[in-house]
């Protein structure tokens, strides 16, 4: 088990632990010390979302880079998939973005990159683990590195998110309401729809340390809801906390998810040919009617795991190019080493404009099929292990009877086992999630 790290890096409650200063500073010394290869002069690249913590981790994060050795650049406030970006643009050893996501204020993390631009592999942070443990070498005084800020990164990462549109698409005369989530993309979002022609009615752009995710972005949408049928817009774009996920609303004020997005995506860039691997790569969570809606389009949906780093992995092994989560990631690898919303929603924005319909047309690929999740706290053990809990498992999966899936898996981030079923039958469904939970919870007591 590692102690550390999670699903998507290092996350926790400020100020205890892990996400303390003088873990951050361990963070960055084992990670620093495990990147420094080869004898030219090392760099790490860090941005942050907007969140209070994040000038306290940064601080604690440049002291541990800096003491074994590196360079470090800082960029202040950006989307996460800006700092995949620079990292691999600027030749930087390696990028750490500082946040917790979609999480309250209360929360931060770490996420780390390698110099290619991609989450570190289970093996890397297994490494840098294992340093965390051990007493650093540090740097002899004549090779501390040293630390600079730049101020054209936002410029950097705006032009590059645009070039993935063609230089004929624009989006005038489409009203777009924006909510950043007083996030990290809280000034750079508005300019890439701006620039491309726009209107904007931006929203969650007031960041002020304690009110990011606070009742807006991807996971509040009540506002970018209601602002949207307020405002008479086209359409609704709502990121998260550090921009890596987006979720869209339609103009009637319907809440669009990700499966949605990738199904559109997905049998758009194949009618185009432009589509790679054959299908799309979502994970296990996924609604049964995107598999459904792809193959009926002669795509095929790959699984895996929770995680848009394992999304990810699989898009690399099977050479796909679209993935992505039913949270809102979106991972298109022919322009990003992760996921990113603003990149995703230009994509949604492009079909809008060349499709000529509504959003609420557009962007209802398919029916879902009914589909419930429901979570047990546990205290200690392993309840997915006891014999009445695989027995009702057992149970579940006969009485879906191949016309549905049951997912059970235990939380990367708290000790909660998830149990989801899907199914065409919403009662039974119902029925065999409550079983499964009821003797979850037995085990557990």
């Amino acid at each position: 088990m590692r102690k550390f790290f999670g699903t998507d890096g290092i996350r926790g409650l400020t100020n205890r632990a892990p996400m303390t200063a003088e873990v951050a500073m361990r963070v960055g010394m084992a990670a620093g010390a495990h990147f420094l290869r080869g004898d030219h002069k090392h760099r790490v690249v860090i941005g942050k979302d907007t969140r209070l913590s994040g000038y306290m981790l940064e601080n604690a994060l440049v002291a541990g880079f800096t003491s074994v050795g590196m360079d470090v650049v800082q960029v202040g406030p950006m989307p996460t998939p800006a700092i995949a970006m620079l990292t691999r643009s600027m030749r930087a050893d390696l990028g750490v973005m500082i946040s917790a996501s979609h999480n309250p204020y209360q929360d931060n993390g770490i996420k780390l990159f390698g110099p290619d631009g991609y989450k570190l592999s289970d093996e890397d942070e297994a490494q840098i683990e294992h340093l965390l443990a051990e007493q650093p070498k540090l740097a002899e005084a004549a090779h501390i590195g040293r630390a600079k800020r730049i101020d054209d990164a936002r410029g950097r990462y705006i032009h590059a998110v645009k070039q993935s549109l063609p230089e004929s698409v624009r989006l005038d005369g489409l009203r777009i309401v924006l909510d950043c989530a007083n996030g990290a993309a809280y000034n750079s979002a508005p300019t890439v729809f701006w620039e491309l022609g726009a209107d904007v009615v931006a929203i969650g752009v007031t960041p002020n340390g304690t009110n990011i995710n606070d009742k807006c972005g991807s996971t509040a949408p009540a506002l970018l809801q209601e602002t949207v049928v307020a405002s008479g817009a086209d359409i609704g774009i709502a990121l998260d906390g550090d921009a890596d996920r987006l979720i869209v609303v339609d103009e009637k004020g319907r809440v669009i998810d990700g499966d949605q997005i990738m199904g559109l995506i997905g049998a758009s860039w194949a009618r185009q040919g432009r589509l790679k691997g054959g299908g799309v790569v979502a994970t296990v969570m996924s609604n049964l009617g995107l598999e459904r809606f792809l193959e009926g389009e002669g795509l095929r949906l790959e699984r895996a795991k929770v995680g848009d780093r394992y999304v990810l992995e699989r898009m690399r092994e099977g050479g796909f190019n679209v993935g992505g989560e039913q949270s809102g990631h979106m991972i298109l690898s022919d322009h990003a080493t992760t996921g990113d919303g603003t990149l995703a929603a230009l994509q949604v924005l492009a079909e809008l404009v060349a499709g000529g319909k509504p959003a609420s047309d557009l962007l209802h690929r398919f029916d879902p099929v009914p589909q419930l999740l429901k979570n047990v706290r546990f205290s200690g053990g392993k309840p997915l292990e006891d014999r009445h809990v695989i027995a009702a498992i057992a149970e579940g999966e006969a009485t879906l009877n191949g016309r549905g899936r049951l997912v059970i898996r235990p939380s990367g981030t708290e000790p909660l086992i998830r149990v989801m079923a899907e199914g065409d039958d919403a009662g039974q469904v119902e029925q065999v999630v409550d079983m499964i939970c009821d003797a979850v919870r037995a085990a557990a007591a």
